[in-house]
C-alpha cells in the first residue's frame, strides 16, 4: 500500500499552472462558502465545484480514494454523533438510538464539509510542488513581518511537514510490516499492542530531524533574508477569473443563507 497523503503530482493542467497564493486563497474561500451552507442539499451543492476542477488537474480515482481512506471512520463517526444525538422528529430506530430528521441533516452537512475540503486540500498539495506552496505562503504572510510574524519560518515549517508527512507515513508502514514478521501484533486499539510501531517510529523522526536539522546548519541557513528565488511568483489572467469565481461561491452561499433564514 503505497501513501499518497500530501504528495505533489507533476502535471501542466490549467491547475497545476494557478499562481500559489491565487490556491491557497481560493482553498481559504472554498472553505468559507462551504461553512455558510445552511444546510446539507446546500452544502453539497457548493461544494461540488470541486469535482471539475480535480478532473481538469487529471487526478486519478485511485489517488482521490486513498486521500479519503484514512479518514472514513472519523467522517463515519461525525455523522453517526450527528444523526443520534441531535433531538427532533424521529425518522428510524436502530436498537436504543433514534435518527432524527434534524440530526441527518447535520450529519450529512457535516460529512460533505469533511469530504468537500479534504478533497480541496488534496487537490491543492498535489497540484503545488512544496517549493511554490511555501512561496506562496510567505508572500500571503509577508505584510505580517512588520508586526513581527516570521513569514519565512513559517513557509519553511509548512514545506517540512508536507514533506515529511507521506515520508512518515511510509515509514511507519515499513515498520508494522517488519515487526509483524517478528510475531508483533497491532490488533486492537491497545496501547502495548502500539508500542513496537510507535517506539520505532518516533525515534525514525527524531533522527530524520537531526540530520535535517546538522544539513541545514551546514549549508549557513537563516531564513529568507535577502535570498533570490529561481522562479518569481506573477498573477495572471488565470488566476484573475479562478479568485473572481471562489468569491462568487461564497457571495451565493452567504445569498442562500440569507434567503433560508
Amino acid at each position: 500500500m503505497v501513501f499518497e497523503l500530501g504528495q505533489y503530482m507533476p502535471g501542466n493542467s490549467a491547475i497545476h499552472r494557478l499562481d500559489p497564493r491565487t490556491k491557497l486563497l481560493s482553498l481559504f474561500f472554498y472553505g468559507v462558502a462551504i461553512l455558510l451552507a445552511p444546510n446539507a442539499t446546500a452544502a453539497l451543492i457548493s461544494g461540488s465545484v470541486i469535482f471539475p476542477l480535480i478532473i481538469v488537474a487529471g487526478l486519478r480515482l485511485a489517488f482521490i480514494w486513498r486521500q479519503l481512506r484514512p479518514l472514513l471512520i472519523f467522517m463515519t463517526i461525525v455523522f453517526a454523533f450527528q444523526a443520534v444525538l441531535t433531538p427532533g422528529e424521529a425518522l428510524a430506530a436502530v436498537g436504543p438510538a433514534i435518527i432524527t430528521r434534524e440530526g441527518l441533516n447535520l450529519g450529512l452537512m457535516a460529512l460533505a464539509r469533511v469530504f468537500y475540503l479534504v478533497l480541496a486540500a488534496a487537490l491543492l498539495t498535489a497540484t503545488t510542488d512544496p517549493l511554490s506552496l511555501a512561496d506562496g505562503l510567505e508572500k500571503l504572510l509577508r505584510p505580517g513581518t512588520r508586526l513581527g510574524l516570521p513569514s519565512q519560518e513559517l513557509a519553511l515549517m509548512l514545506t517540512l511537514a508536507l514533506r515529511f508527512v507521506p515520508t512518515m507515513l511510509e515509514e511507519a508502514e515499513r515498520i508494522m510490516r517488519a515487526q509483524m514478521a517478528r510475531g508483533a501484533s497491532f490488533k486492537g486499539l491497545k496501547v502495548k499492542n502500539l508500542m513496537p510501531l510507535i517506539i520505532p517510529l518516533f525515534i525514525s523522526a527524531f533522527r530524520r530531524a537531526e540530520a535535517l536539522a546538522e544539513a541545514m546548519e551546514a549549508r549557513a541557513y537563516q531564513g529568507g533574508k535577502g535570498r533570490t528565488r529561481m522562479r518569481e511568483l506573477a498573477l495572471r489572467p488565470a488566476d484573475y477569473i479562478f479568485f473572481i469565481f471562489t468569491i462568487m461561491l461564497v457571495g451565493s452561499s452567504f445569498a442562500y443563507r440569507l434567503l433560508v433564514k
